[in-house]
């Protein structure tokens, strides 16, 4: 599971943009995807170098944990940058639907394994 882990999480990253989009908007075009898209996927990147130099695999849970807060931080301070804009309940929705998915397929799968 550990070369699927970043992949796994930039899909999670692209589900969360693209129902945040479909909630929002009337439509989603690859424009509105990516400039939606590229503050999270930054700090995912971010996130990950530092589980990385951590030493870490980047498929436990508390690695996943680590990923969200770097990714939702660097995400939102990279959107306000680009005046992109944020706000609290964004902030709220991006933590919990992350840490959801992110920390979630990790939870999921040591289980999983601890059952064999």
């Amino acid at each position: 599971m550990k070369k699927y882990a970043l992949g796994l999480d930039l899909l999670f990253v692209l589900l969360f943009v693209t129902i945040g989009l479909s909630a929002h908007q009337h439509g989603i075009t690859a424009g509105q995807l990516a400039s939606v898209t590229w503050p999270f996927a930054v700090g995912l990147g971010v996130g990950w170098l530092v589980t990385r130099r951590r030493h870490r695999s980047g498929d436990a849970p508390l690695d996943g944990f680590i990923i969200v807060v770097i990714t939702v931080a660097l995400g939102m301070i990279l959107r306000v940058v680009s005046s992109q804009g944020t706000a609290l309940a964004f902030i709220i929705v991006a933590l919990a639907f992350l840490s959801l998915f992110l920390v979630g397929w990790r939870l999921v799968v040591r289980v999983l394994i601890r059952r064999r």
